[in-house]
């Protein structure tokens, strides 16, 4: 992983030569590891969990375009867009599950879209509905470090003043738009065998900002999950929202029914869920998003 600074170089060749021969921003694994165990409160968690993982952070940054930027924003845009005409939505939910059908109104929490860099072109190559990295890399941002003072004043090192506070509107949103009234409380960050995860340290920090709002989370493997009276139940007490991990989209492993009973009955908000996984992540839709003429007839702008 590596940081995305705000100011970018203003072409593809320039940010070439940058990735080729700059190396004043340095990654302070230091200040990382305090600034993780600070988070965690954990004086053992960057050597436990992030030490042994040799290949989660980069040492140095990647340059990109504010051309290419730019276009991952526009295609971003238009990706949206699209899923939000009728014609596009009947598509692809008559080929998606079952359980995609029904929009219970969440539109999905740290949505990820990965792009791939051709020059100054950025061409995307799947949208990613159980994406990792953001809390990593707001941490990763703190952590930068600049060998001249040209560096810091031309590029913001340090630009994720209000990350925590924009993650809780994000989930304080989902929540919303599926229950309409009441308060968010309780959080269940879910994988299969969590601890397990390359990413385990991010649900440590992801639980840890979340909870600094006075939510309590916790995370759980969907094992320890069940499913009672109407309620989906984590650790003895009843679960208000689920911040899903897993890699089973459509949540049809034997091991995620009491999860995909309690989705079903809509007795759980799940972001991100089964009908967000239909709309923008399954690899078939590339095909209506890559044909033009098809989207422009459905009525897609420009």
């Amino acid at each position: 992983m590596s940081v995305l600074v705000r100011t970018a170089p203003e072409s593809g060749a320039d940010a070439m030569r940058l990735n080729q021969h700059c190396y004043c921003i340095t990654l302070d694994r230091d200040a990382l590891g305090a600034a993780i165990e600070r988070e965690t409160g954990d004086p053992n968690f960057y050597a436990e969990y992030v030490g042994t993982r040799s290949n989660l952070f980069s040492n140095v940054p990647v340059f990109i375009a504010t051309s290419a930027l730019a276009d991952m924003r526009r295609v971003v845009a238009a990706i949206e867009a699209a899923t939000r005409l009728p014609n596009y939505r009947r598509t692809v939910l008559d080929w998606a599950p079952e359980i995609s059908r029904p929009d219970h109104g969440p539109i999905g929490a740290l949505m990820g879209y990965d792009f791939h860099l051709e020059g100054d072109v950025a061409r995307l190559i799947e949208v990613n509905t159980n994406a990792g990295g953001a809390f990593l890399n707001a941490m990763l941002a703190r952590a930068q470090r600049a060998c001249c003072l040209e560096v810091e004043q031309n590029f913001d090192l340090h630009s994720t003043e209000g990350f925590d506070a924009s993650v809780l509107r994000m989930f304080q949103n989902e929540w919303r738009l599926q229950r309409g009234t009441g308060a968010l409380k309780r959080i269940a960050i879910v994988d299969d065998q969590p601890q397990e995860q390359y990413l385990y340290p991010e649900f440590i920090l992801a639980r840890q900002s979340l909870a600094k709002a006075g939510l309590h989370v916790i995370i759980a493997g969907p094992n320890e999950l069940a499913y009672k009276g109407g309620q989906l139940l984590g650790g003895g007490s009843a679960i208000d929202l689920v911040y899903n991990r897993l890699v089973d989209f459509s949540l049809a492993l034997p091991e995620h029914e009491a999860l995909r009973a309690a989705y079903v009955d809509g007795a759980v908000v799940v972001t991100p869920n089964p009908h967000n996984h239909a709309l923008f992540a399954d690899k078939r839709n590339l095909t209506l998003l890559s044909d033009r003429a098809t989207l422009s007839g459905w009525g897609l702008s420009d």
